[in-house]
């Protein structure tokens, strides 16, 4: 590693390819491993427009040593999360490196202080770009793929990542159980769900094909809605629901998801995603010219769901209607076929929803984190 070590932002489409291609290579080994949707991606990073930066400003940078490129990463300021939480905090996402501490090190000090040059005093990652997207690093669970829109990782980044002065400051679970937990599940879960069910006499209804994206709307409002509380939140905007609702469209089974209601208002919404990255491996994340189809017509031999969200309005969300809606996806995923349930991702500093899942029978499968770093003292920053 005789070679010079410079980090210069990416500038061009043959740098941008080079930020795309470093992934490919670095994983082309691992039989884990699973490439992104690229059309997506490439929005995702900055390279196309996204809605996220409408209100956000991004850099993306790439390390190389000598004449290979080592490592990349996105720098983020998030002006809605700064406003929304009163903070001036930057953010890094879609980290990648080799096995070189010199190499991250300049990489991330480099963004680092891009960040600083725009007044942030402190960073926190990874966000791809924020945590309404793929948020964490994988620190526990490398022995099984992981389920889509979940991140995966080489399990040295996290030595990397420490040895550029950050320090870990919130972990995601993920969960899994098989799909017949209906036949074990814990008495006192079963009288919560029918209790609040006749207390509020609330009623369940798949998204309405025929009114899809309404309904997708009506999600992603109550989305919004009830994480306001949550750690680390920051609503999506009008644009970015907008775009999510698109995404959702082609991905979603009606039948996989819920929407509670009382008097006919929407309180309650969660939904089971498919995990689709089997048939997104097969299709090397490629949705042209043919490889939608493939995921369309494959998504029948599939046997994992990811229970992403059972969100709930603020003013109901003691009374178990969560658990209410997710109930009611059940028994449609054991009549799809689906095998294996994952609920991810779960704060760790979500104790009750930690503990409902727990007692409802599931065992943590996969931990993700969160790492923060001042910028307001040159002393947290690590050499390079």
């Amino acid at each position: 590693m005789s070679a010079k070590v410079l980090c210069q932002p990416v500038s061009g489409r043959k740098d941008q390819k080079a930020f795309l291609d470093l992934e490919k290579r670095l994983y082309q080994d691992d039989p884990n491993w699973v490439p992104p949707l690229w059309s997506e991606r490439v929005k995702l990073v900055g390279f196309k427009h996204h809605p996220f930066y409408d209100d956000a400003e991004g850099q993306t940078f790439l390390v190389r040593r000598g004449d290979r490129v080592v490592g990349r990463v996105l720098a983020v300021v998030n002006h809605a999360h700064n406003r929304y939480h009163d903070e001036k905090r930057g953010f890094f996402g879609f980290f990648e490196c080799e096995d070189d501490e010199e190499a991250a090190i300049v990489l991330l000090n480099t963004a680092a202080e891009w960040l600083k040059e725009r007044g942030m005093t402190a960073v926190r990652g990874p966000a791809h770009p924020s945590l309404n997207y793929e948020v964490g690093l994988l620190v526990d669970g490398f022995d099984t793929p992981p389920t889509f829109l979940i991140p995966y990782n080489h399990e040295y980044y996290e030595r990397l990542i420490t040895a550029a002065g950050f320090e870990k400051t919130q972990d995601l679970y993920s969960y899994e159980a098989s799909i017949d937990i209906l036949e074990t599940l814990d008495p006192k879960l079963m009288f919560v769900i029918e209790e609040s069910t006749r207390r509020f006499n609330v009623k369940c209804r798949p998204i309405a094909s025929n009114n899809f994206n309404a309904d997708v709307r009506v999600f992603l409002d109550i989305y919004n809605q009830s994480l306001q509380q949550t750690w680390g939140y920051v609503p999506m905007s009008e644009q970015e629901v907008v775009e999510q609702s698109k995404g959702l469209k082609n991905l979603l089974l009606p039948r996989l998801t819920s929407i509670a209601e009382i008097e006919g208002k929407p309180v309650g919404a969660g939904f089971g995603l498919l995990d689709y990255n089997p048939l997104i491996k097969q299709i090397g994340g490629k949705l042209f010219p043919f490889g939608w189809l493939k995921l369309l017509l494959g998504r029948k031999k599939l046997t994992r769901l990811r229970l992403v969200s059972a969100n709930v309005l603020p003013e109901y969300q003691k009374w178990g209607l969560g658990l209410v809606t997710l109930y009611k996806i059940l028994p449609e995923a054991i009549d799809f076929g689906i095998q294996m349930g994952e609920f991810s991702w779960v704060l760790e500093s979500n104790q009750l929803s930690r503990g409902t899942i727990e007692r409802g029978g599931a065992t943590r499968s996969k931990t993700h984190r969160l790492y923060d770093r001042s910028l307001t003292n040159d002393a947290d920053q690590a050499s390079s």
